[in-house]
């Protein structure tokens, strides 16, 4: 265990997907990597510019996470060195904390032999995280459909449509999901209700099936999104008209700002539906960057060295090649 040195690769995720709030998640091709290992003293090495201001002491995330895992495992490991760099950018609605969850456990886990089952893992990160879409994306991959009731989750995974694939507009400002969820109602009618209970059973039967052409119909949502619509100006207008540029739907992510279009691999312009977000984002002020993203299929993935028999290198030299920014 003194010898090993874990890396984890732990994808993004986007979560809800328009109607499935707090049950529907999908993995992303876009990354974090944590590095850990066994050390005589607790230290941090954090690159890039997003990880500045991250606590450097045993208040960071990622080592409390680990101190459960060890915990559950009955083994003691006090003393760590962590290392991360992420392409995921905070607070935007595209799983970072819950990527910084699923990493932390899955390092921990494989640092000491991987005792703990997926599983087991899977409620912990959904008990910390406080609901299953994302960490359950993170974890399995694919598309996830899942449901806590508070003491236990479960899930189902969905393996993505070859011919799904998605865009998604950036803003350049931070919206913490608190804040997000501040928005929401405490309570709303029988008739949304029902409304969400529809179209998320739709979109799932539409993403298992591949009838992707009522994913249009589907990401329609009463929930959340037109409450959260005054934090991120342009978005009512995205998700109204994305479908008319080629999208087959639109939504927020998580809890925003960022906006998802999910788009079929043969559109024939899909340089249309990119213009479009940026445009409409750009009308209100907003500048935003783009990315496509396939979805990703696998959860983390971890190797575990031999730190006697490896040459020492930074995290970034380790990945150089993988980053997408």
């Amino acid at each position: 265990m003194n010898n090993r040195r874990v890396i984890v690769k732990v994808p993004a995720s986007t979560a809800n997907l328009g109607p499935g709030f707090d049950t529907l998640g999908m993995a992303l091709s876009l990354y974090a990597w944590i590095e850990m290992s066994v050390s005589d003293r607790t230290e941090f090495h954090f690159y890039g510019d997003q990880m500045q201001g991250l606590p450097r002491d045993k208040t960071n995330l990622i080592y409390k996470v680990a101190q459960l895992v060890f915990s559950e495992a009955d083994v003691s490991i006090p003393e760590l060195s962590i290392g991360m760099y992420s392409d995921i950018p905070l607070t935007r609605g595209l799983g970072s904390s819950a990527s910084a969850i699923v990493g932390a456990l899955a390092a921990a886990n494989a640092l000491i032999g991987s005792p703990l089952t997926d599983d087991k893992l899977f409620q912990m990160a959904t008990a910390l995280e406080g609901h299953p879409d994302n960490v359950g994306a993170s974890l399995f991959g694919g598309i996830v459909v899942s449901a806590w009731d508070g003491q236990r989750a479960d899930y189902v995974r969905l393996a993505p449509n070859e011919k799904l694939e998605t865009l998604v507009a950036i803003p350049a400002f931070q919206l913490s999901t608190e804040k997000a969820r501040h928005a929401l109602p405490s309570q709303i009618s029988m008739a949304d209700a029902v409304f969400n209970v529809g179209r998320s059973s739709l979109l799932v039967a539409a993403l298992a099936s591949g009838e992707l052409g009522l994913i249009r119909h589907a990401m329609k949502d009463r929930l959340h999104q037109p409450y959260r619509a005054a934090l991120i100006p342009g978005m009512t207008t995205i998700l109204e008209r994305a479908a008319d540029y080629g999208a087959l739907g639109a939504a927020l992510s998580g809890a925003g700002p960022t906006l998802i279009a999910f788009v079929s691999t043969d559109c024939p312009d899909k340089g249309a539906i990119e213009q479009f977000l940026l445009d409409t984002l750009k009308q209100e002020g907003i500048e935003a960057e783009t990315l496509w993203l396939a979805p990703c299929a696998d959860g983390p993935q971890i190797t575990v060295e031999d730190i006697s028999a490896t040459a020492p290198m930074p995290l970034p030299d380790r990945i150089k090649g993988e980053v997408k920014v």
